[in-house]
């Protein structure tokens, strides 16, 4: 799943007031590579096809439009990318969860229908949802304050991160030792 978010990183690390054309397009490039084997087979990703759509629009915006016409995308190109995400990962659960789809890569079959697997999913969709949701409010905070903007920028965003990926690696371990604790032995009777 880290991978899938490749492309959103480097457009949030290279995109800049003279380099977010440079950021769209490598990032278009890192999306269509890290999809390719997932479109092979025929199971593309949510995340992943938003990455190829999101990053070819802006591609195509710098393409045709001139200067002028794209300051607004120039000023809020990251906002608008950390934004798009968070709808992506909150959308997803009204429908699959988007971690869900990775998690199955990883999970047996009989595991996916259970209420623990998509409860967990559930939770990391929401925490991923809240991260980028989160970093696209203080990345438009940043545009229309002075001073602090490191912090607004890079510094809070990247602890976020940072903090979802540990959680991701945490919290599916943490309900399955849970879940190991309170089950029973076959023929014993609670007490």
């Amino acid at each position: 799943m880290l991978f899938a978010f490749a492309p959103w990183i480097i457009f949030d690390v290279v995109a800049g007031p003279s380099t977010w054309k440079l950021a769209a397009f490598a990032a278009l490039v890192a999306s269509v590579l890290v999809n390719l084997p997932d479109l092979r087979r025929g199971r593309p990703k949510v995340l992943e096809v938003t990455g190829i759509a999101f990053f070819a629009v802006i591609c195509v915006l710098a393409l045709v439009l001139d200067r002028h016409d794209l300051i607004w995308l120039e000023t809020y190109a990251q906002v608008i990318a950390n934004g798009v995400i968070a709808v992506v990962a909150l959308g997803s659960l009204a429908f699959v969860p988007f971690t869900e789809q990775y998690a199955r890569e990883s999970t047996p079959p009989e595991i996916w229908h259970s209420p623990l697997f998509r409860r967990t999913n559930l939770v990391l969709t929401a925490v991923w949802g809240g991260v980028f949701a989160v970093t696209a409010l203080l990345g438009l905070i940043a545009l229309h304050i002075s001073g602090g903007t490191d912090w607004l920028n890079w510094v809070i965003p990247i602890v976020l991160l940072v903090a979802a990926i540990r959680f991701t690696q945490w919290y599916p371990e943490q309900v399955r030792a849970r879940a190991r604790a309170t089950a029973r032995p076959i023929g014993t009777r609670a007490h």
